[in-house]
């Protein structure tokens, strides 16, 4: 009976653990839509610095899992996006460090998003010898997420954008247009709706090449 008890206590306990992890997910999620999607840009650089070390946190509580480095990086290459300069390198190398500990922990963590983030931080950061840029690896990691999660928006429309950078405009089109046509997502609705305008600006700008 004492063994029984001790194993029920101990399955009792699993969901109180694993709803705190998906609370804080969720949460930084939402916020990090929020932030990129809704604040005025004179606001976002102090609200993705907050953000990001609550990310840090989430990372220090749950060492031994992908999914909070993996939106620690999200959060650390998104605030260098809206910082620009070389003052961002230092934010995307670290969030290059915590995307590939993601890959060891777990590669097949939120559908591969991993691979999505480091493919598209391949191939916007700069190349030797300003930063680690690199398009042959971005386009190996953007088709490693897309085998992952075919359907998905995110590695849809970095594929897309990827194809679009180099020339690609045909299969860009492509992608860009499975991305728009992808599911939305539970509880990401304020994510979904602005990754679809950034969809529909590049296919906006698709349409003015003649492609």
């Amino acid at each position: 009976m004492k063994a029984i008890s001790v194993m029920l206590a101990l399955l009792l306990a699993l969901p109180v653990w694993a709803d705190s992890i998906e609370t804080e997910l969720e949460r930084i999620q939402q916020r990090w839509a929020e932030i990129l999607y809704q604040l005025p840009e004179d606001e976002k650089g102090t609200a993705f610095e907050v953000l990001a070390k609550d990310a840090g946190a989430f990372v220090a509580e749950y060492p031994d899992r992908a999914e909070p480095r993996i939106w620690q990086a999200i959060v650390l290459s998104t605030w260098a996006g809206e910082k620009g300069g070389l003052g961002a390198l230092s934010l995307v190398k670290e969030a290059r460090r915590q995307l590939e500990k993601a890959l060891e922990i777990d590669e097949n963590a939120l559908e591969g998003s991993a691979y999505t983030s480091l493919g598209s931080l391949y191939y916007q950061v700069p190349g030797w010898p300003l930063g680690f840029g690199d398009d042959d690896k971005a386009r190996r990691y953007l088709q490693k997420a897309l085998s992952l999660n075919p359907n998905g928006i995110d590695p849809n429309f970095f594929f897309g954008d990827y194809l679009l950078e180099h020339g690609e405009t045909d299969r860009a089109r492509q992608y860009l247009e499975r991305a728009l046509a992808a599911p939305d997502r539970a509880g990401r609705q304020v994510a979904d709706q602005g990754r679809r305008a950034e969809v529909r600006e590049r296919l906006d700008r698709l349409a003015d090449l003649g492609a």
